[in-house]
């Protein structure tokens, strides 16, 4: 059983790996990836693994996947949100959105994230997969519709961002809690509630 704990500079130096591994992610997917008309990638990968780090270390990792969302997929990769930074700030709020709900729901229902049981699994696949990429796709799709001039944009962000997402979530979030968590888990970095 691991002991509360003060945070320490280690989750300074957590927190400044996981923005750095979550732009460098962010920006290949918006980069490399095929994109639809409004620039939204058609599968992105990143986001899967900043609910991962989310999972894991609480709150650190969703600091990193504000910061990764804003500059990976915002200010360095998209050019309307390069030449609307207030908006970009706004947009990048669906990162966050998309870890904080998992986060939420797992902390609240008790989920165990190597995920033994089929409540957990369904627990992480409803709110990790399913209404965190709904609501993160409905709020991205929103504030990109405050810049984009296409006619129906906010219909082709929503569904680009929603199926993408969707779809790599579910291929990767699962697979690696229940690959991984008991490795993390021991780790003095794991947070078991929000910052420990």
């Amino acid at each position: 059983m691991r002991k509360a704990r003060e945070p320490t500079y280690s989750f300074v130096i957590l927190t400044f790996v996981l923005i750095l591994v979550n732009t460098v992610l962010a920006y290949a997917c918006t980069t490399f990836i095929p994109s639809n008309t409004s620039g939204i990638a058609y599968l992105f990968p990143a986001v899967a693994f900043m609910i991962l780090f989310t999972l894991w270390y609480g709150a650190y990792g969703a600091i990193a996947a504000y910061v990764g969302t804003l500059f990976g997929s915002g200010l360095l990769a998209t050019q309307v949100l390069a030449q609307n930074p207030a908006i970009a700030v706004i947009w990048a709020l669906a990162g966050l959105i998309q870890v904080l709900i998992p986060l939420f729901a797992a902390r609240k229902f008790g989920i165990d994230l190597t995920l033994e049981s089929r409540r957990d699994i369904a627990l992480v696949i409803l709110f990790a997969v399913v209404v965190n990429n709904l609501v993160g796709a409905a709020w991205g799709a929103f504030s990109l519709s405050l810049v984009l001039d296409t006619p129906g944009a906010m219909g082709s962000v929503f569904s680009a961002w929603l199926i993408g997402n969707i779809i790599v979530t579910l291929l990767i979030v699962p697979l690696a809690l229940r690959l991984l968590t008991s490795k993390i888990e021991t780790s003095r970095l794991f947070v078991k509630a929000y910052w420990d």
